[in-house]
This record gives C-alpha cells, sequence and structure tokens, in this order.
C-alpha cells in the first residue's frame, strides 16, 4: 500500500509511471481488472461531479467494488479523530479517496493507518490527481514532454499548485504561471518545486500578461473562484480581467499546434470564453476523460505497491 497525498511524496519515475499507465488506459479497448474484489471508498466533503464520478468509474472499471461516504456520513462530524478514522477504515478498506478543503496534513493524519491506501482527490493547497490527468491529456497529444512550454492563466489555486509541483518532477517540461497580483501560487510551493527539481525546475511565475514568453504549448487555465471559497476584496474580479482566455490571448501566445486546456468546471466568458473552450484547439474534454484514467493509474499503483 502506498498514499498519493502530495506530489511531493514522488520521484520523477514514479510520476512518469503513472502518466505512463493513464495514457494506456485511454486507450481504447484497454480492460485491466487489476483490482479484482478490493475495496474503495470514497470520501467527498465538497460538491464534484468530474472526480468523484472519475475514480468511481475508474475503481469499478480496475473490479474494485465501491464505498461511497458525504460530508456527514463518517464519526468525524462527531468528534472521531482522523487517525481513528483511518485505522478503522483500513480494516474494511483497500483505498480512500478524499476531497475536502482542509490541508494536506489531515489527510496525512488519515494515511498513517498501514493498511489504508489515501488518495488526495483535491485539498485546500493541492490538487495532485488532476495534475496527472494533466500531463496525460499533454502526453497523448504531443508524445514528449521535454521542451514543451505549458502556460497556465488565473489564480495560484489548488490546480496551479499541483501542476507547478509536477513539472518539478519531469524534465524539461517548462511552466509559466501566469497569474493576477495578490492571487499568485505561495511561496512555500515554489520552494518545494525548487526542492523537488533540485534546482533544475523550469518553473516561473509572472503578474503581467505582456511579459509571456511565445510561442507556448498549451495555454491551461481554471475558473476563477475556487471550490466556492469568497475572495476577501469584493472588486477581486477587476484583477483578473486580463487573464481571460478569448481569441486575442489565444493570438498572442499561441503557435498553430498550440491547445487549450481547462480542469472543468468553466464559468464561461469569465476565465474562458465559448469559442476557446469549444473551438478546435481545445482540447478540456479529453482532459476531462483523463481524470478517470488517472484515477485507474493512481488507484492501481496505490493499492498494489509493494
Amino acid at each position: 500500500m502506498s498514499n498519493l497525498i502530495s506530489l511531493t511524496d514522488l520521484t520523477p519515475t514514479d510520476l512518469a509511471d503513472l502518466v505512463s499507465r493513464a495514457v494506456r488506459f485511454g486507450r481504447v479497448g484497454v480492460r485491466e481488472k487489476t483490482l479484482t474484489d478490493r475495496s474503495v471508498g470514497i470520501y467527498f466533503s465538497k460538491s464534484s461531479t468530474r472526480t468523484r464520478t472519475a475514480f468511481w468509474a475508474a475503481a469499478t472499471r480496475l473490479g474494485a467494488h465501491v464505498i461511497t461516504y458525504g460530508p456527514d456520513d463518517l464519526q468525524l462530524t462527531t468528534g472521531e479523530t482522523l487517525e481513528d478514522t483511518g485505522r478503522v477504515l483500513g480494516e474494511y478498506l483497500d483505498a480512500l479517496v478524499i476531497r475536502t478543503n482542509g490541508d494536506v496534513e489531515e489527510m496525512r493524519r488519515i494515511g498513517t493507518a498501514s493498511r489504508l491506501a489515501v488518495v488526495n482527490a483535491l485539498s485546500s493547497d493541492e490538487h495532485p490527481t488532476q495534475a496527472i490527468a494533466d500531463l496525460t491529456a499533454l502526453t497523448e497529444e504531443f508524445g514528449s514532454l521535454d521542451r514543451r512550454h505549458l502556460l497556465v492563466v488565473g489564480e495560484g489555486n489548488s490546480s496551479s499548485c499541483a501542476l507547478a509541483l509536477a513539472a518539478a518532477l519531469t524534465p524539461g517540461l517548462r511552466v509559466t504561471l501566469l497569474c493576477p497580483a495578490g492571487y499568485e501560487v505561495p511561496k512555500d510551493v515554489l520552494g518545494a518545486v525548487d526542492l523537488l527539481g533540485e534546482g533544475r525546475a523550469r518553473v516561473e511565475q509572472i503578474t503581467n500578461p505582456s511579459l509571456v514568453q511565445g510561442p507556448v504549448d498549451a495555454v491551461y487555465t481554471s475558473r476563477w473562484q475556487t471550490m466556492g471559497v469568497p475572495k476577501e476584496d469584493p472588486e477581486w474580479l477587476t484583477a483578473f480581467e486580463a487573464f481571460r482566455v478569448d481569441d486575442n490571448f489565444l493570438g498572442r501566445v499561441a503557435a498553430p499546434h498550440t491547445v487549450f486546456l481547462h480542469d472543468l468546471p468553466a464559468v464561461r466568458g469569465q476565465e474562458v470564453t465559448d469559442t476557446v473552450l469549444d473551438g478546435a484547439r481545445s482540447r478540456a474534454w479529453r482532459q476531462a476523460h483523463h481524470k478517470m484514467t488517472a484515477a485507474m493509474a493512481v488507484l492501481e499503483w496505490c493499492v498494489t505497491m509493494p
């Protein structure tokens, strides 16, 4: 058993293997029941369309049984500790997939149970399985990520943080984080990127769209209002106006082969326009498919790791 709580716990080889496996699961006709008779729990304390369904479908396709828990279903709501919850669930389950507004350290406390693999399906500070799905979509598109340049636009949220960490583990991949001032990827995450990449990570953060050095190979954005958490500044939208991905924005940074990615759900007309999200460059829907193939790779890796 092995947890996947943060990308900082992985080696470059681990991440490459997960992405390669997810690409394979994305091929037509690939069906492997590597988790037959295993049990996977899915505990989401926050709303979800894609990630919850992706993990449920992934576990089922691999042959596992699935048990789901809503925000009020576990005794965590009555005071049971995270450690005790993980310990007892380890008597019944092989893996527990968690989404929460809490931080990574909460998941680590549940993950102390030796007989339970814990998967981070989104915390307040990182979305590791989303980054694996993103790299899977890019690998499927380009074959190799070496010397590819990914532009991540918008708030420095959990998806942006995960992509920065994933880039540190992916030799040759360059990531530019283009965030409005005051909404950047936190400095401690950038510090972790430097440590993971041993000083060789090609990750930079800028706050001025005019400073983007194009053309880039992919443009990535997320919704600006993350996980329904309100922003302190009631006028926050004004800081984001120049960061909308529309045809003009793409025209400034794109080459003929450049693709568009979005982790979804999208607020159409806000962070992205219809013509981009539904346009010929968009790979957002295939990217969404790879949330399931990435979930398959992650569950298999976590449960079957010696």
